[in-house]
């Protein structure tokens, strides 16, 4: 294939990915649905304002305790009486319960449990505008190398509601940017993708204050494909009500990155 129909490929694919975030976030349980994080910790009576319901938090489990005048439902059917929860791990719309098109999910971090409120009809969701983002460019896509740590390492980090949490972390993303070699400490998903959060020198002024990569497996031979210009916003960024981790120490670049996602659209 020639370069200039590579070149092309490249720029299509790109675009249908933009294409196809954007419809993604919009979606009726995408992040723009979040209107609120309840850590049950700042309710310890049970009583969550806003959420109907009585959320006990039982040490490995999550205690609810609903009235027919709450309108719950859980897996799909009316619910009364009380039920132990364990933390949602299906999608949204699969969530166990439900408030007529609400969705309430069940999480825990580090111990903490927490139930997040999940509403299509949030103002956020209404007013979304699009993403802003920065057509393909191919200065921003290289061939770059994982160098995994000999063990899994974790750093305090602060997080985008003022608390500090754990970042697992399984070794460094290398890559070169105009002969200028960088490092991205990163995470190891469970099928074996890498995820870093990153800031550079955009950050807070022409970009979001931070941003996510999500790069695919390394090759048997550890080489990854670094691409920027898949430079994806937060969850933060569509609601105030995740907790998304600050980059870790390092990993803020020293170069302006202005390629993927940027902000939301008229922010």
């Amino acid at each position: 294939m020639s370069t200039d129909a590579s070149a092309r490929d490249a720029r299509r694919n790109w675009q249908e990915w933009h294409e196809q975030r954007v419809a993604s976030v919009s979606e009726p349980y995408g992040p723009l649905s979040l209107t609120g994080t309840h850590w049950l910790a700042d309710h310890p009576e049970g009583r969550i304002p806003a959420v109907p319901g009585i959320w006990t938090d039982q040490g490995e489990q999550v205690l609810l305790t609903a009235g027919e005048e709450d309108g719950v439902t859980l897996d799909g059917k009316p619910f009364t009486g009380t039920v132990a929860l364990a933390a949602d791990h299906a999608p949204i719309p699969a969530s166990r319960v439900a408030h007529g098109d609400r969705r309430l999910v069940v999480i825990r971090r580090e111990g903490l449990w927490a139930v997040r409120d999940f509403d299509p009809d949030a103002p956020a969701r209404r007013a979304f505008r699009g993403i802003e983002a920065t057509p393909y460019d191919p200065r921003w896509a290289v061939r770059g190398r994982f160098r995994p740590y000999g063990e899994q390492r974790s750093v305090r980090v602060e997080n985008a509601d003022g608390r500090a949490r754990g970042l697992g972390l399984g070794g460094e993303i290398v890559f070169a940017l105009d002969g200028a070699e960088h490092t991205l400490r990163a995470a190891v998903e469970a099928d074996g993708s890498l995820w870093a959060v990153f800031a550079d020198a955009t950050s807070g002024d022409g970009s979001y204050r931070f941003r996510f990569l999500r790069p695919g497996a390394p090759a048997d031979d550890l080489t990854v494909d670094v691409d920027l210009n898949r430079a994806l916003l937060p969850p933060c960024a569509f609601a105030d009500h995740f907790i998304c981790p600050f980059p870790p120490p390092g990993n803020t670049l020293p170069v302006a990155v202005a390629a993927g996602e940027r902000n939301l659209a008229g922010a």
